[in-house]
Order: structure tokens, then sequence, then C-alpha cells
């Protein structure tokens, strides 16, 4: 990623004009890369939301922010065969300057580690690898998900091993105090156009329930097939199936999930997505998702209908 205009104007500054003329090119080089690099995107969208109860029906659009984030991230030489890294990435609204609160409204990621032979070592707030199992997350707004665990992201310590023939393992610990205990490991297995990963997440935290969690995809060509499935004991059944085709600078997503509660409630999700690359920086994307609930004992479904037109800068 490219150094930010503002980052080489500081560099610039810190060297005379005499010594500029002294230094070989390689150490303003030296200079810049041991600067932060600077990232960020701002995402929006258009949505049009109708719900219909079976007593009645109500809609609404809205013009809202979609994840707009700006983060640093840095890494460096501790010693030969080792790199130590910081990431720090903070949300703003980008759709509405009265009620935005600046930066540090909310942490996306933000952590320091170590890197090396024997893997890799990070501490802060980062997803869990459970989440490794939710490859049916294709789209950008709205859409079928995973991650039945939905365990939380701050305050926790990773690891992640290195590829050995493929697989890699990871292991996510909660550092909060207390006697209730949080965790998750996965396993990941990628070959070329294969990739296949089991998870476990153990939820003590207010009598939640353990989750297990498999996922597969496989590309052939220009499409990619993805199924998943997850189970957590006493709580529900989730599984979904989905695919992915690129044509070009487009690429057209659809994915069905389902899912069944012990409460014997259910529920069903189709989602669609049509997603063009204006740029290697700008996309725009059109999602339609239709949401089912079923409750309990009968009764009228109730339907959920989006339909999202959005765009995204990233840099």
């Amino acid at each position: 990623m490219k150094k930010t205009l503002i980052a080489s104007a500081v560099a610039a500054a810190t060297i005379s004009s005499t010594t500029f003329a002294m230094d070989p090119a390689s150490e303003l080089a030296a200079r810049l890369d041991s600067m932060p690099t600077v990232y960020g995107n701002i995402q929006l969208v258009q949505s049009y939301v109708n719900v219909d109860t079976g007593a009645g029906e109500s809609s609404n659009t809205d013009f809202a922010d979609n994840g707009s984030t700006i983060g640093f991230k840095h890494k460096h030489e501790i010693m030969p065969g080792v790199e130590g890294f910081f990431k720090a990435e903070f949300h703003f609204d980008a759709d509405d300057q009265a009620t935005n609160t600046g930066l540090g409204e909310k942490f996306d990621e933000a952590y320091i580690g170590v890197k090396g032979d024997f893997g890799t070592v990070l501490a802060g707030s980062e997803d869990t690898v459970y989440e490794w199992v939710d490859q049916i997350d294709l789209f950008e707004s709205v859409g079928v998900a995973g991650d039945v665990a939905g365990m939380a992201e701050s305050d926790t310590l990773h690891y992640y091993s290195p590829s050995f023939s493929g697989f890699t393992v990871g292991v996510t610990k909660s550092l909060e105090g207390g006697s209730e205990y949080t965790a998750s490991v996965a396993a990941k297995y990628e070959m070329e156009a294969l990739q296949v990963v089991l998870g476990y997440a153990i939820n003590d935290l207010d009598g939640g329930e353990d989750v297990i969690g498999l996922s597969g995809s496989y590309k052939f060509g220009d499409f990619k097939v993805i199924g998943q499935f997850e189970t957590q004991d006493e709580n529900v059944d989730f599984w979904a199936l989905g695919g992915v085709y690129t044509m070009g600078a487009t690429q057209f997503a659809a994915a069905y999930g389902f899912a069944d509660f012990e409460s014997d409630e259910e529920a069903s999700e189709i989602t669609l997505q049509a997603l063009h690359n204006l740029s290697d920086n700008m996309y725009v994307y059109v999602e339609y998702d239709l949401k089912t609930l079923e409750p309990a004992g009968g009764g009228d479904d109730t339907d959920v209908e989006t339909f999202n037109v959005g765009a995204t800068y990233a840099f």
C-alpha cells in the first residue's frame, strides 16, 4: 500500500537540504518504511426495507454508512526471523456529520503482536478464529451469514500456527476476568481451489452454549461454491449454500440459509448480489435479500424484504 502524501512530507521535513543531498535514496526509502501505513474506506448505501407481518405491512428507506473505517498499521524486524507489528482501525459515520462523533467512536480492530517461524501471536481486539468458519458471508450490506457463536472480539489473545502442507490451526482466548470461560479453536485446510474449515467455540458467558461449525468452498474456473453448517446445542442448527460467479470486473453472488431453533421457530433467507469494480479502489453493488421468520406454534410468517444500492471507495 502506498504511503500517504502526509507521511512523505513529514519524512522530508526531517531531513535538511544539506543532509538530503548527502544521503542516498535508500536512506530516504528507509525513513518512509519506518512510518505507519495509512489505509481506509468510505462505504455508503441506499436501503429500502419492507416488512410484512401478515397482519400489516410497513416500509422505509434510509441512506446510511455501511462501516466506513480508517486505519494505521506498521511492522518491523525485532531480530532475524521475528517481526513485530500493530494495527489500529477506527469506525466513523460518513453519512451524517451532525451525529458523527469522529474517530474513536468504535474500534474495529486494534492489536499488537509478533510473527516468526513459530507462528503469529497477537493481543487486543480481533476477529476470533471461529469466524474462519463463516465462508458464506459473501455480501456487503445485507445477506446470509453464519457465525452462530457471535463471540466478543475485544480483550482477546490469539495464536495462528504456520501452514503445514496446507493446514493452519488457530486459537482465540478471552482475557476477560471472572470464572466464565470463552475460547475458540479452528483448523483450516487450503490446497489450490479447496478450503475446508472446522471450528469449535466454548462459550460459558451468561450460560451460553458451545458451537461447532464446518464449512467448505471450492473454486473451479470463474465459479466458486460454498457450503456451511453450524450447530449450537439446545439453541439452533444453521446451514447455508452459496455461489459466486466472476465475469471480468463484475461479480454475481447468491446464497440460501436456514436456521432451525430449539423453540420450534424457523428462519430462512435468500440473498442475491451484483457487484462491479469500477477500478482497483472503487466498486458499486446491488443486493436483494428476503428473510422469512416462522413463529413457533403456527401464526403468520414475517417477511423482511431488503433492496440495497451501495458504493465503496478504499485506499
